[in-house]
């Protein structure tokens, strides 16, 4: 993770090791046209784009020693558009529901509706 102090926002080693994986995946399947590699590690990517969530802060007001927000905000909107941010929330939920000991999609739903 770097020199820097973590933020209390800051994915965990547990943590980066179930979605660092699939990132990585996910790079490689996306290469830059100019060969160019990336100045920042999609960790530290996936970090700030949890500080901005946690704090609500603008992107333009990310802390210096985080990604800046050209980066940052590059990263979020491709991932919320090509459905990433959403297969990692399915990866995540269907491992917790694992781990709790029940299946991975919900067998049942629930709807309670209230009219005004």
């Amino acid at each position: 993770m770097g020199e820097r102090k973590a933020y209390p926002s800051d994915l965990t080693d547990e943590q980066w090791a179930v979605v660092g994986p699939f990132l990585d995946a996910w790079k490689a399947k996306h290469p830059s046209v100019s060969g160019h590699q990336g100045r920042y590690s999609l960790r530290e990517i996936l970090n700030s784009i949890f500080y901005q969530n946690r704090t609500g802060c603008q992107w333009a007001y990310l802390p210096h020693d985080l990604p800046p927000k050209s980066a940052t905000y590059y990263y979020f909107a491709l991932w919320r558009d090509d459905g990433t941010d959403q297969a990692i929330h399915d990866l995540l939920r269907c491992q917790a529901r694992e781990k709790a000991g029940r299946r991975e999609d919900p067998s049942a739903i629930i709807l309670d509706t209230q009219s005004i």
